[in-house]
């Protein structure tokens, strides 16, 4: 299998299991794929076996494979089994494989799929599992790829509320990095990706090879280097999620991607699968609208004489769709009560929800609506009534004082379909923010699945409705969730500063189309820092842009400021939402600098947002990257007026624009003005 870029080589030997003896860059036409195969065998020496186990698609522990098994399972009694698969049929249609292997004495079927697409170059690949008899399955793993050997370190992701994606280094060495996210969804702490960047890669150069599970409901990752010096990467629902005995097992997708490109390549190739071939747009080309959500402006005080007032205001600094947040149902005067009661309160709103809708639409703005579907709060009327429909023990620990609902019970989904399928249609709503505030009590694989079947069912119902996912922030950002809904809430921190930094990392996965990002407060919620207005609006201008503060705090001098920005990024949202983002690879750590390049590459913008003061004393040039090295480009400091005083020196792009080549722009790079920390340099860039 292979598309232009890389080269997929899958073989075995016996009727075994399969195994990828070759993955990379693409290999020529002629290439005699069975002597690939053949010069896959490892010798053996003193100490080893005769003949070296298979690292195939799902190591068998009866083959005598010395690390992690692909597959551990029990029979109906808890009876471990250990199955011996052999070859059973082979597809191929295209560039989509499909092989089962089957064991006839445990009456087990095996298969394994597989697909790259030819246009963003990301591999697919899943695993299912059936038997004739009820098991229990304990470990599945997706089909397993092998490591790079010039790999010497491995970057996956972890995080917290209000830090999500931060990246993190381990070196390789002989055993395993295992990371379990047991939390129920895709957690702030696990998000389900990792790099295999090989010796010398960077953003912008050098083979890197990436992975993303797509399942909301908790991952395993192994990360294993065997006795022998041979690496396996497996990739699964977290273990032991499947609490009941079944016939039939699937993993979620498993996304693979290579790049002779750098850590770019793979963002590249993310983005573009995720945006074009993943999520559901349901009006694909209209423009992504400018948000305002009003949470962190009233929270649970919902007055509608000031929620007209507020949404005026933003209406006129630009936006474009109205969310009304928490506190519109029940009694929810706080986070400890109503959840599940979802019916519009009549203290708050006594005619309902048509004069907010109303005048929002007046002023030119669609309406969009918070809810919380899989949660309860013991105080409700709904708990009141069917304390049964909670998920895990009646002593659980709550979280944000909630539980979840049980979500594998169709008497639930039937439930919350109704409920939130009558306000939907009761009233010309447009987008749903739907979140989930807590941990489960434990996780289990039918809760997603019971989740997943529970938006599709609206989708269905209300296909011109947007949803976004949010989960306390980003603890349920994947594409299995995004299969699904359109847009994440990347973080609950609106803090530019932390913003920069999620952003920036979450670009390895993530297009601008679907990262929500908002101007929040003057002093930010969730970090007490003071941030002023330009950093906040520019850092919120490389995603999908809303503001989420009270505006009637904004100075005149703020509120023009918010209105420049906002009209800059619907000027430019057209060709953005389409863009690359492009990680820059910045001399200075202080500077997390992007590059947002056009489709066709005729124009680009590039972000460079200083998180912190710089250890030398003036900027360093900023390289950029691919564009045409012979091609001549316009450049443009958009925001030029924003130098300082204490920027005394007279670089050219403080005082005009400059053309200059793309080989120039990409081998010494641009020189900016001096500026302080917490501040952004805006640059435009076009051929000229």
């Amino acid at each position: 299998m292979d598309d232009t870029r890389q080269s997929l080589v899958l073989g075995a030997r016996n009727d075994h299991l399969a195994e990828v003896v070759y993955w990379g860059p693409r290999l020529p036409d002629g290439e005699d794929l069975e002597t690939i195969y053949r010069a896959n065998e490892l010798d053996v020496t003193g100490g080893m076996l005769d003949t070296n186990p298979e690292l195939s698609i799902n190591p068998e522990a009866t083959r005598t494979f010395p690390g992690q098994p692909g597959l551990i399972l029990r029979d109906g009694s808890g009876t471990p089994i250990l199955p011996d698969f052999r070859f059973d049929t082979a597809d191929q249609d295209g560039t989509a494989l499909s092989l089962t292997f089957r064991d006839t004495a445990h009456g087990l079927r095996y298969t394994a799929s597989f697909a790259i697409n030819s246009a963003t170059h990301v591999i697919e690949t899943k695993a299912e599992l059936e038997s004739d008899s009820p098991i229990h399955l304990h470990w599945l793993s997706a089909p397993v790829f092998p490591a790079p050997q010039l790999a010497d370190e491995m970057i996956d992701f972890s995080g917290r509320w209000c830090g999500e994606f931060q990246m993190n280094r381990a070196p390789w060495s002989p055993g395993m990095r295992y990371r379990e996210n047991r939390t129920g969804r895709t957690g702030h702490e696990h998000f389900p990706g990792l790099l295999l960047p090989c010796r010398g890669a960077t953003n912008a150069a050098g083979d890197v090879y990436a992975f993303h599970y797509g399942w909301s409901g908790g991952h395993r990752m192994v990360a294993e280097e065997l006795p022998d010096g041979r690496r396996q990467i497996q990739f699964g629902h977290a273990a032991r999620v499947e609490n009941n005995a079944k016939h039939r097992f699937e993993t979620g997708i498993l996304y693979a991607v290579y790049s002779d490109d750098g850590i770019n390549g793979c963002a590249v190739a993310f983005q573009r699968h995720l945006r074009d071939e993943v999520v559901d747009f349901p009006f694909p080309d209209r423009p992504r609208p400018v948000h305002y959500n009003c949470w962190e402006a009233v929270y649970f005080d919902h007055d509608l004489a000031e929620l007209k007032e507020i949404a005026e205001i933003a209406a006129e600094l630009g936006a474009e769709r109205f969310v009304l947040d928490d506190g519109w149902f029940g009694n929810r005067d706080d986070d400890t009560r109503a959840l599940s009661d979802w019916e519009v309160d009549p203290r708050k709103y006594p005619d309902g929800l048509r004069p907010l809708i109303d005048h929002v639409h007046g002023l030119g703005m669609s309406f969009g609506i918070w809810f919380e579907p899989e949660m309860i709060n013991p105080d409700s009327s709904i708990y009141r009534k069917h304390p049964e429909w909670a998920f895990g023990s009646a002593d659980q620990i709550l979280g944000r004082q909630q539980k979840a609902l049980d979500m594998a019970l169709p008497e639930v989904r039937d439930f919350l379909f109704d409920r939130v399928g009558k306000i939907l249609g009761d009233h010309d709503i447009d987008y749903v923010k739907w979140d989930h505030n807590r941990v489960l009590p434990m996780p289990d694989a039918a809760q997603t699945r019971g989740s997943y079947a529970l938006i599709d069912r609206l989708r269905a119902a209300f296909p011109a409705t947007e949803i976004e996912s949010c989960a306390s922030g980003g603890a349920r950002i994947d594409f299995g969730i995004l299969q699904r809904t359109h847009r994440v809430w990347l973080s609950d921190s609106n803090d530019a500063i932390e913003r920069l930094r999620m952003q920036h990392n979450a670009a390895i996965f993530l297009p601008m189309a679907v990262t929500g990002s908002h101007v929040g407060p003057r002093v930010c919620h969730t970090s007490g820092r003071t941030i002023d207005i330009r950093f906040r609006a520019w850092v919120a201008a490389q995603r999908h842009m809303g503001f989420e503060m009270d505006p009637r705090e904004l100075t005149a001098e703020e509120a023009q400021v918010l209105k420049d920005v906002t009209q800059w990024w619907k000027d430019n949202r057209d060709w953005m939402v389409k863009a690359d983002i492009l990680r820059l690879d910045s001399p200075d750590p202080a500077v997390l600098a992007e590059q947002h390049l056009a489709q066709g590459g005729g124009r680009f913008v590039i972000f460079a947002g200083k998180q912190d003061t710089s250890s030398q004393i003036v900027p360093r040039p900023l390289r950029l990257t691919r564009l045409s090295r012979d091609a001549i480009y316009r450049i443009t400091l958009r925001n030029r007026e924003d130098a300082p005083t204490l920027s005394r020196g007279t670089p050219l792009l403080k005082s005009e624009s400059m053309t200059v080549s793309g080989g120039y722009l990409m081998a010494h790079g641009l020189t900016l003005p001096w500026s302080f920390p917490a501040t952004m340099w805006v640059i435009e860039g076009e051929l000229v």
